[in-house]
């Protein structure tokens, strides 16, 4: 399938018939992105594909709509995030369990994640992550991974760009903080 640019998968979906293909190219464009992305929020891989399927129900029910006020790539990230954020909230509440313990059970299943092949270096270095806040967490993930920049973080998270900074200034630190407290 040859791939085409967001312009191009929008101009598709819009035409009568062609909403499916168009849908296609658009999953195949960025299924591994939102999935990574997902899976840094999620952690589970498990719990990942099921956000990302989700995800793409909620895309596919909207992309109609589009008004390309933003990108097609900052929306879909901004919907990814937004279901991510929500399966985490879910999970918490059904589990009845609290952040700290929440937090602990996220920590143990990436220790238990056979698609996690870092040294122990990184393995603390995302243990740490893990216990920021989710939003610091997304932030430092999509800034220091991602290498999203901070006008785009700012339309795919709804928040300023100085709010951003300080976040991710803020996540820093802590990360900092635990990895010398180690």
């Amino acid at each position: 399938m040859p791939e085409w640019n967001d312009r191009e998968i929008i101009q598709e979906f819009k035409t009568p018939g062609n909403e499916e293909r168009a849908f296609n190219h658009l999953v195949t464009s960025y299924r591994e992105r939102l999935y990574w992305h997902i899976r840094k929020i999620v952690i589970v891989h498990d719990d990942a594909d099921d956000v990302l399927q989700n995800t793409m129900i909620k895309v596919w029910k909207s992309l109609a709509g589009f008004r390309a006020e933003s990108g097609l790539y900052t929306w879909l990230y901004r919907i990814a995030t937004n279901e991510a954020l929500s399966f985490l909230k879910q999970k918490k509440k059904k589990a009845f369990a609290s952040w700290v313990e929440a937090d602990a059970q996220m920590s143990q299943n990436l220790v238990a994640d056979p698609w996690f092949n870092g040294d122990e270096i990184q393995l603390k270095l995302q243990q740490a992550i893990l216990k920021l806040p989710d939003k610091q967490r997304i932030v430092f993930n999509m800034k220091y991974f991602d290498h999203v920049k901070y006008k785009e973080m700012s339309e795919i998270l709804g928040t300023s760009v100085g709010a951003l900074k300080a976040s991710y200034h803020h996540a820093v630190k802590k990360i900092e903080t635990m990895l010398e407290d180690d």
